[in-house]
């Protein structure tokens, strides 16, 4: 089947802000005069690491909001997954994911339903971009990032297993000093849980924030991020580590040979 046009694209939007959320609702003004179609599928209230839960207990049900957008009371998995394998009545070419109210810089990504929403999209047949805003201000700059990346797709190397992860500074888009292809760096162990106890005496725990970042090497998202330019990490979804196979059949191997009669 020959692929679309660039302006012909067929978009699927979600978050894990939740359906109600202002970048969402500015992720779709600025790639609709993109798309041929496009569907907004979204929880319907924010789970914010939600990472890449799936609801298989229970039936899940869409309800169509004033805005046009669809929300599910389920997860960011939940909404692509729905949306991908039947739910439309079109099936999109694309995925992209936010954008999301802070950064999902280094460890983050492991919890972001941001980021788990794009990689369902890219487990089923879509190319994928997970974008997130490191603040609360300026989404029409994270949208116009966007809106670049889509348009200037056909000459960005994105392989089959890959997603993109987006970070854009809260910045007014004149003030974006540019681009970085970068690695995700990592943070210190998070903050001790806040231990607590209800209005009614019950104890309780908050999670806490997470830890500072200890590598924010030149090269990783948390510098790109600090000194003004977007952030473009490439995830590889294939979790094998490859590098670790050949010395783990070797001893494998040895073992198989010692069991030998």
């Amino acid at each position: 089947m020959p692929r679309k046009k660039r302006e012909q694209m067929n978009i699927l939007l979600s978050n894990d802000d939740g359906v109600h959320s202002p970048g969402l609702a500015r992720l779709a003004d600025a790639i609709q005069p993109l798309c041929e179609r496009m569907a907004v599928v979204a929880p319907d209230r924010n789970l914010s690491g939600a990472s890449s839960a799936l609801t298989l207990t229970r039936p899940l049900y869409p309800q169509q909001q004033l805005s046009g957008f669809i929300s599910v009371d389920g997860t960011p998995v939940d909404c692509v997954h729905l949306a991908i394998t039947g739910m439309l009545d079109f099936v999109p070419d694309r995925v992209v994911s936010g954008i999301n109210i802070g950064a999902n810089l280094g460890d983050d990504v492991w919890y972001s339903g941001t980021v788990a929403a794009a990689v369902e999209g890219r487990y089923l047949g879509c190319a994928a971009i997970a974008v997130s805003l490191a603040g609360t201000t300026h989404f029409a700059t994270a949208g116009k990032v966007v809106a670049e990346l889509i348009t200037a797709d056909n000459h960005l190397p994105n392989p089959p297993n890959t997603i993109l992860n987006v970070n854009v500074p809260d910045l007014p888009y004149n003030e974006i000093k540019g681009y970085r292809i970068t690695r995700l760096g990592f943070r210190h162990a998070a903050q001790p849980c806040i231990d607590t106890t209800t209005p009614r005496g019950a104890r309780c725990y908050w999670i806490a924030e997470a830890g500072e970042p200890q590598d924010n090497q030149p090269d990783t998202d948390f510098a790109a991020l600090d000194q003004g330019y977007v952030s473009i990490t490439p995830l590889h979804i294939d979790l094998t580590n490859h590098q670790q196979l050949m010395g783990m059949r070797k001893w494998m191997d040895g073992v198989n040979q010692k069991q030998k009669p």
